[in-house]
Parts: structure tokens; sequence; C-alpha cells
């Protein structure tokens, strides 16, 4: 079997990453946008509920500026939307946990409420998992880019290797 060369390798994958950004970006932008227009104060701890979700000045743009990342992440496609994805995913998992420690025990400036926690952390999984998917795995295809990307790189070490004890 011949490879297309003029056709980037992981573009099956680019597609999972692009539709993963694309429609999380696009979600977030909206729920940024609806804050926006109800003109909330930016920093409010007690927030105004939009989407079953509570919000303030502060959380509309912030939702705002990640989906914006997102929605370019989605436009560039291949393995900077599935980093993009990756770190984005974290970053909610992370602001879900520290959010939801921050409810009752610190200032609340995001107003965020245990309906706000769970989407954090459920968004930041599913994103995570549309950018680490085909790229993390111990059984990922043969053709997979990733994997020989990763088959290249331990050869490498083994040549650096076999060659520093020939001359050491």
């Amino acid at each position: 079997m011949d490879l297309d060369t003029t056709r980037p390798a992981d573009r099956r994958l680019s597609a999972v990453y692009r539709v993963g950004a694309g429609l999380t970006g696009l979600v977030l932008v909206g729920f940024g946008i609806a804050g926006l227009m109800v003109r909330l104060p930016l920093f409010d701890t007690r927030g105004e509920v939009i989407a079953g979700l509570s919000t303030n000045g502060a959380l509309s743009f912030l939702s705002i500026a990640i989906g914006s990342l997102l929605l370019g992440a989605a436009v560039l496609g291949g393995s900077f939307a599935s980093t993009v994805c990756t770190v984005v995913g974290v970053g909610f998992v992370a602001s879900g946990l520290v959010n939801l420690y921050l409810m009752s025990a610190g200032p609340n400036i995001l107003a965020f409420s245990m309906p706000n926690v769970v989407f954090s952390l459920v968004v930041g999984l599913m994103v995570m998992t549309f950018g680490m998917y085909g790229r993390v795995g111990s059984h990922l295809p043969g053709d997979n880019p990733y994997r020989r990307l990763r088959e290249e790189r331990r050869e490498r070490r083994r040549r650096d290797r076999g060659t520093i004890g020939a001359t050491g």
C-alpha cells in the first residue's frame, strides 16, 4: 500500500480534535455572550443563572476567551488542536476542583455553584478525551502517526545508547 504524502498523516484524528474543540468552543462562547447580554456585575459572588449555570461578568469573559481558543484550535486542527483540547480539559477539571473548594471556603469570584462544578468536571473530561483520542494508549494501530513518532524516538534512543556504549 502506498502512502499519500500530500495529506497529513493525522487527518482522520484531526477531524475528531476539530469537532470536539469546535462544539465545545461554540457552547462556551454562546454561554459567555448570553452572560454579557444580561450585563452582569464583573465579580458578583452570587451571580445570575443562565442556562442552568450561575455566572457573572468575569465568568462570561473567561468563557468567551476559552471558547475562542477552542474555536481557533478547531480551525487549525492537527496536533495543535489535540494539545489545546488536552490542556483546556485539564484546566477545566482543575477549575472544577478549585471552585468546589472556593464555593464554601474562599472568595467565589467566578460565582460558581454546584451545577457549574459538575459542568466543569464533565466538560473537562470530555474535552481532554477528545484531545487524547488516538494519541495516548498502549494499543494504537500501526498506521497511527503518534505511534510511529514514538517508535522513531525509541529507535533513535537505542541507536544513541549503542553509539555511546561503543565509544565510551
